[in-house]
């Protein structure tokens, strides 16, 4: 029997000012911006931007492709997916057929939701267990499965 044992860590990361990171984490090929906090067991993969004084708290994944903005927040368990199985299952490394997120600004994900590839705009709340699966357009709380506008925010 044949093991081969990979160490996480912090690979190729391009960190801010006044970043806090909490270890153990698996960072690698992303941009943290200023004034980040990083909680533990978190997952952040290559070409992930996150945003000024964004927090990502503890076991989050945050997947390839995803752009968090500015004044973020991502709960406890928060889970991005970008791959849709477009073709009836996993995209197996094709990674064309892989979607992209974007949430904007000022955005707090409640703990253990799931984002499918969405934008998600300025001003948004998300409920703790929600499942993302549309463009969230207007600003407001999102909550349910799939995630629903539940209350406007001005």
């Amino acid at each position: 029997m044949s093991v081969t044992l990979l160490e996480s860590g912090i690979v190729d990361v391009s960190f801010g000012e006044d970043v806090k990171v909490i270890k153990p984490v698996n960072l690698y090929g992303c941009e943290i911006s200023n004034n980040c906090f990083i909680g533990p067991f978190v997952e952040i993969q290559k070409d992930v931007r996150i945003g000024k004084r964004t927090k990502v708290q503890s076991h989050a994944f945050i997947c390839e492709l995803v752009k968090i903005g500015d004044d973020c927040f991502v709960g406890h368990g928060v889970v991005f997916i970008n791959d849709v199985f477009s073709n009836g299952g996993p995209a197996r490394g094709n990674k064309a057929l892989w979607r992209h997120t974007q949430i904007g600004n000022n955005v707090s994900i409640g703990s253990n939701a799931t984002i499918l590839p969405v934008t998600i705009c300025d001003n948004v709340v998300i409920g703790a267990g929600s499942v993302v699966t549309k463009n969230v357009v207007k600003p407001g709380v999102y909550a349910g499965n799939p995630a629903r506008l539940i209350k406007k925010l001005e």
